[in-house]
């Protein structure tokens, strides 16, 4: 079959790989109809090459028709439509049962002390094959895979389920957001877009949205969010509380993550780990602090006292400075983590195949290219051209 794969840091390439089948009974293979980039997907394109060998086969956001599945799956059969969580979890192990399936006790990648196995995603979260390729191995499908009505002419429908939709959600959530609540987001890219629609559905009185790119601005407004070109402002918290009666607003979703604007010593300090080979680069990455943190500080300093931040973008550093002085005195709630997925499904399945498309799922991708396509899509996802937002791959194409 085709898929994506790492070759070096920003070096994505498609190639021929081997077929996936079923190694365990609770395994299912999928034939993939449609898989997007993720903005996590951009880290490992150019900051977290320690952790990925060439050939490495990329992507955590998928779905498509279950071609084969174990013996002990059965609550999907072949022919059925279904979208793949990104992490894999077991569903009945004790943290599951307690909604953090990123924690999954059945699938945790203990050799390196993290969380839940994930689709496509390095060494750290057990070096999966990802989706963005034209067949899938799902393990632990009897819980991962989540049937979906069968139309392929809406497949984007439903395909932000497997990431964008839940990572979302949990956003919301986490940031306590409430009926008259006001919350800023930071970051327009395809997450934030979905924080601020799912804060607007939710009740949030006021919506803020902050980014510098003009087409992400633009689809913001489209929903009827409250935007601050960063372009225009050179003082983003003042600015909010000049809005929100002096005070900041509520709450602060930080949809950024490790690659923030304006934090040029971090952002050399990633090129270098990124560049170096595996054996130089992960201790750095391990014990050093080099996210960029120029959109949490942003945050911290915007979000009034007593207010809550929700850190929807992925950070990796291990030492990374903090105004810890600062956001004790401000009394902050700080939370944070990957989306626990199947936790989030069952509120948000009804708002997808809503025919009034409440949340806007389907004016969220930008481009929908043939996989053959991938390396391209990558480098105009990460430079931001061409108004890209959001990049849906076709594998099938």
């Amino acid at each position: 079959m085709r898929a994506v794969t790492w070759q070096g840091t920003e070096d994505i390439q498609v190639q021929d790989v081997p077929d996936p089948a079923i190694h365990e009974p609770t395994d299912a293979i999928i034939k993939v109809t449609s898989t997007a980039i993720c903005g996590s997907d951009l880290h490992l394109y150019s900051v977290l090459g320690a952790f990925l060998d060439p050939g490495d086969v990329l992507g955590h956001e998928a779905m498509g028709i279950v071609e084969e599945v174990g013996a002990e799956v059965t609550r999907i059969v072949p022919g059925d439509r279904v979208v793949i969580p990104f992490p894999i979890a077991c569903g009945s192990c004790w943290m599951c049962q307690r909604g953090l399936h990123t924690q999954c006790e059945t699938t945790q990648v203990r050799s390196q002390d993290k969380g839940a196995a994930l689709f496509g995603y390095t060494k750290l979260y057990g070096q999966i094959p990802g989706g963005q390729a034209q067949y899938l191995r799902v393990p632990q499908a009897q819980a991962g895979a989540i049937p979906v009505p069968d139309d392929a002419s809406v497949d984007e429908r439903y395909l932000y389920l497997s990431d964008v939709l839940p990572t979302a959600w949990q956003a919301v959530e986490y940031a306590g957001v409430s009926a008259n609540s006001s919350v800023l987001v930071l970051g327009l890219g395809p997450i934030g877009q979905m924080s601020a629609r799912i804060a607007r559905h939710r009740g949030a009185g006021e919506v803020f949205a902050a980014d510098l790119v003009p087409e992400r601005l633009a689809m913001a407004v489209r929903h009827g969010i409250h935007t601050l070109d960063l372009r225009q402002i050179d003082d983003l918290p003042e600015n909010l509380r000049a809005l929100t009666g002096g005070r900041g607003p509520d709450a602060v979703i930080d949809a950024v993550g490790m690659e923030a604007h304006g934090s040029p010593f971090a952002a050399g300090a990633q090129k270098v780990a990124g560049a170096l080979p595996g054996v130089l680069g992960r201790p750095l990455m391990e014990r050093a602090g080099i996210d960029r943190l120029a959109a949490l500080r942003t945050a911290i300093s915007a979000v009034r006292r007593g207010g809550t931040l929700s850190l929807a973008g992925v950070y990796g550093g291990a030492a990374d400075p903090l105004p810890m002085m600062e956001m004790f005195d401000k009394q902050l709630t700080v939370r944070m983590g990957q989306a626990n997925v199947h936790r989030w499904v069952d509120a948000l399945l009804p708002l997808v195949t809503d025919e009034n498309d409440p949340l806007g799922v389907l004016d969220l991708r930008t481009h929908r290219l043939p996989l053959e396509e991938a390396p391209g899509a990558y480098r105009m996802f990460q430079k931001k051209l061409d108004g890209c937002v959001k990049v849906v791959l076709d594998p099938q194409a």
